[in-house]
C-alpha cells in the first residue's frame, strides 16, 4: 500500500527540518519545497495527501500558491494547512481567503502539529510511546555542560530532570547514556517543548525539568530509541 505523502513548504530550512523530525515515527512519505513556485511544481508531479506551507515566502507566498491550487479542478481537493506568524493582524483571515482548510500559529508545538495532521490522515502517529526511567544526561546552555536525569523517554522526545533554568523553544545539545547491557552514549539536538517548573508544573507527575523534542534523528538513533523503549514496555510487570 503507498504511503499518505504530506508536503512542508517554508523557507526557513530549520522549520522543515522541525516539521520533518514531527513526522519521523508516522508512517508516510515526507516531501519538502521552501516556496510556492518549488511546491507548485512538485504538487502538479505528484499531488500530496496533505500540505502544510508557510505564508510569508519569497518567490510565491502561501496565499498566493493555496489560491492557485484551490482554483485548480485537480487539486483543489488537497487539503492545505496555513502556517502564519503570531501576532501580525489578518495573516488569519487571508489565509482563508485562500481557501486553506485550516491554519496553525507558528512557533508550531508537535503536539498540535500532529493532531491536525491526523485530522487529515490517519497514517500520522501522533503518540509516543513512552517509559518512566532514570539514567544520566549531560546537556549544553551556552557552552557549559550541566549533568542532570532523564526520568521519561520516549522515541521522539525525553524529559530531562532538573532545577536549572532554560529557555522555551531553545535548541540544545544533549548526551544520553541508554541504559542497555554495555551503556550506549548518544549525542542529540533537540528543542525544549515546554518547562515542567515549580510552581506551575505541567506535568505533577514529573520532578521540576523540561521536555525534549528531538531533532534530525537519524535512523540508526531513532531505531535505538525505539527498541529500548519497546523492550522496557514489555518487560513491564
Amino acid at each position: 500500500m503507498t504511503k499518505p505523502k504530506i508536503l512542508l513548504v517554508d523557507d526557513t530550512r530549520l522549520v522543515l527540518e522541525l516539521e520533518k523530525s514531527f513526522l519521523k515515527l508516522s508512517d508516510v512519505e515526507v516531501l519538502t519545497a521552501m516556496n510556492g513556485v518549488e511546491a507548485l511544481e512538485l504538487i502538479r508531479k505528484d499531488p500530496p495527501d496533505l500540505i502544510f506551507m508557510d505564508m510569508n515566502m519569497p518567490a510565491m507566498d502561501g496565499v498566493a500558491c493555496c489560491t492557485l491550487l484551490k482554483a485548480d479542478p485537480f487539486l483543489s481537493a488537497i487539503p492545505v494547512i496555513m502556517l502564519t506568524t503570531a501576532g501580525r493582524e489578518g495573516d488569519r483571515e487571508r489565509a482563508m481567503q485562500a481557501g486553506c482548510d485550516d491554519y496553525l500559529t507558528k512557533p508550531v508545538e508537535r503536539r498540535e502539529f500532529l493532531e491536525m495532521a491526523r485530522k487529515y490522515t490517519d497514517s500520522v502517529d501522533r503518540r509516543d510511546l513512552r517509559i518512566h526511567c532514570l539514567f544520566p544526561a549531560i546537556f549544553l546552555l551556552g557552552k557549559s555542560p550541566i549533568g542532570a536525569q532523564v526520568t521519561d523517554l520516549g522515541a521522539g522526545g525525553v524529559f530531562i530532570s532538573t532545577r536549572e533554568p532554560v529557555r522555551h523553544g531553545s535548541t540544545i545539545k544533549l548526551a544520553l547514556y541508554l541504559p542497555e547491557a554495555s551503556p550506549v552514549l548518544m549525542e542529540l539536538a533537540g528543542r525544549i517543548a515546554w518547562l515542567n517548573e515549580d510552581g506551575k508544573r505541567v506535568n505533577p507527575t514529573l520532578p521540576p525539568g523540561f521536555g525534549v523534542e528531538f531533532l534530525d534523528l537519524e535512523e540508526g538513533e531513532c531505531e535505538a530509541l525505539k527498541r529500548l523503549v519497546e523492550a522496557k514496555t514489555r518487560n513491564r510487570p
